[in-house]
């Protein structure tokens, strides 16, 4: 999730149409509600889910953008049981904690707040950590300055490698919000990488899912010609550059707004976030479809 996001939804989309053949037609599907009523209760977005698939961590959102947390899910015996909040988030303060991202090996989780830093108040969102252990969760802790600036950094997940994908409105990139990755080098993170015109339009390009081994890249993107109010893409890393994004299709993308794509390591399925407004709510749950990336690097020049 981004901060353009967590304003308003203006009137922005994307349509890039292409055919394949498969054995696995993503285009034949229909996506499926996620734990409907359980979690998927009309007000949630941004799910990940822990490499085992038996955690889940999404964003509470309340019908709005006022007040945003994250809740944990356990599957047990089959079922999800009833959400709770994190015990790093932040209930009732005066900041909001978005965009939850398990690191593919479960040990931490990635999330964005714009809670205070070193006791001084922050107007846009960072870049945050959680260690988990078999006890339970760390403290949360801010993952520096190299990362994070004074613009929104938002959306991060990470890869085998450590290497940190994001978005953020920072000066100098090529659109209003654009895609960066930093690389992680003995034991620290190096100074973010804007991922280029393949990449990043002049438009909002946000909301990167990286695969494990860094093959592929799933994001949304802004553009007047597309299905709806926000579409998921898909880019290929060729030889150290991304190749052309591709547009994942109507079975996916609707004329609303899809976002947060995530991937559970392993998986076969996609898990994204739909949203739109209804008069003065927002009304957003997450789906489900299975998905091979094979499928579309098919059809890349």
């Amino acid at each position: 999730m981004q901060k353009y996001m967590l304003s308003s939804i203006g009137a922005f989309s994307l349509c890039l149409l292409f055919s394949f053949f498969t054995t696995t037609n993503v285009s034949a599907q229909i996506a499926e509600l996620f734990a409907p009523g359980v979690i998927s209760d009309g007000g949630v977005f941004g799910l990940t889910l822990s490499p085992d698939g038996k955690t889940a961590v999404f964003v509470r959102a309340y019908g709005g953008r006022d007040s945003l947390h994250l809740f944990i899910s356990r599957l047990e015996n089959g079922n999800w049981s009833t959400p709770v909040r994190a015990p790093f988030s932040t209930l009732g303060k005066n900041w909001n904690d978005i965009d939850p991202a398990f690191s593919p090996d479960g040990k931490f989780l990635l999330f964005n707040s714009n809670r205070p830093l070193a006791g001084r108040p922050k107007a846009d969102f960072d870049i945050w950590g959680v260690k988990r252990t078999q006890t339970g969760w760390g403290e949360a802790y801010h993952l520096g300055d190299v990362i994070n600036t004074d613009s929104s950094d938002i959306y991060a997940t990470v890869a085998n490698s450590g290497n940190i994908y994001f978005s953020s409105n920072r000066a100098g990139g090529l659109g209003k919000l654009d895609l960066y990755m930093s690389v992680y080098r003995n034991g620290a993170y190096q100074s973010p990488q804007n991922l280029g015109a393949e990449i990043n339009t002049q438009n909002h390009d946000s909301n990167p899912f990286i695969s494990p081994k860094e093959d592929y890249l799933i994001f949304w993107r802004q553009d007047p010609d597309g299905y709806g109010a926000s579409d998921l893409y898909i880019s290929f890393r060729k030889k150290n550059t991304w190749t052309k994004a591709l547009n994942l299709g109507p079975a996916i993308n609707t004329e609303i707004g899809e976002f947060c794509p995530f991937i559970q390591p392993k998986g076969k399925k996609l898990f994204f976030s739909r949203t739109r407004v209804n008069g003065a709510v927002r009304v957003e749950n997450i789906y489900s479809i299975d998905f091979s990336a094979k499928q579309f690097r098919s059809v890349q020049k």
